[in-house]
């Protein structure tokens, strides 16, 4: 079994935040593989479902951002789980908007949601990271990221959640590789082979020699007044 975790801040006033963009990522999860209704427990909401060839238990932690950790852990002790079993999906500033990486452990870079998941069951679990851009300045992040995502933001911000759910089954199996491959071609999809095929094509025929003029200077001039 498997625990997906979406991060984010409960009730309709964080709904469409920057910082919700993980409660964003399971709600798609769950809407697009059919998973059944939400419920309350574990301190959160959670819905169970399959992905891949794996149980997958999505959980939305209701215990605002900065404790979400005693929801993660107590969910994984429940069904007797590793840390490695977890996968968080969460906001990332260092990412420029639409981004998205698959990363296993490392530090929690001051994200307060991660910080409370290090402390209580440990740094080893695998993230995605849900690209959203820095502000630019340090004193603007918390502004910035419990502030709504702009109207422009809707469609690469449809197109990272629809690739997420896409390659969600890929994640579950433990393929990251397939599972970026999955986003990539939502957020970054080739470009159509269409208009080069419409492309006049050039003939491969070398062009013809100009003929060779061989009338005398004579010849050339009582033609000029025929």
């Amino acid at each position: 079994m498997k625990l997906f975790v979406g991060l984010g801040n409960p009730g309709s006033k964080y709904a469409r935040n920057r910082h919700n963009i993980g409660f964003m990522a399971v709600d798609r999860i769950a809407e697009d593989h059919g998973f059944g209704p939400w419920k309350s427990k574990f301190q959160a909401e959670i819905t169970e479902g399959r992905l891949g060839h794996e149980k997958v238990l999505l959980i939305k932690p209701q215990t605002f951002m900065n404790r979400s950790g005693q929801s993660v852990g107590e969910a994984m002790r429940f069904y007797k789980l590793d840390s490695t079993d977890v996968t968080i999906f969460h906001d990332e500033l260092d990412l420029a908007p639409g981004k998205v990486r698959v990363k296993a452990g490392g530090g929690h870079a001051g994200h307060n949601g991660l910080r409370s998941i290090h402390d209580h069951i440990s740094p080893a679990y695998d993230r995605v990271r849900l690209g959203i851009g820095h502000p630019g300045r340090k004193e603007m992040v918390s502004p910035y990221v419990l502030g709504d995502f702009a109207k422009a933001d809707g469609d690469w911000l449809d197109d990272v959640l629809r690739g997420v759910s896409d390659g969600a089954g890929y994640l579950a199996d433990g393929d990251g590789g397939k599972f970026m491959n999955a986003v990539a071609l939502r957020t970054a999809p080739p470009r159509s082979s269409k208009s080069l095929a419409e492309a006049p094509k050039q003939s491969s025929k070398p062009a013809p020699e100009p003929e060779v003029d061989t009338r005398s200077a004579m010849q050339k001039l009582l033609d000029k007044f025929k």
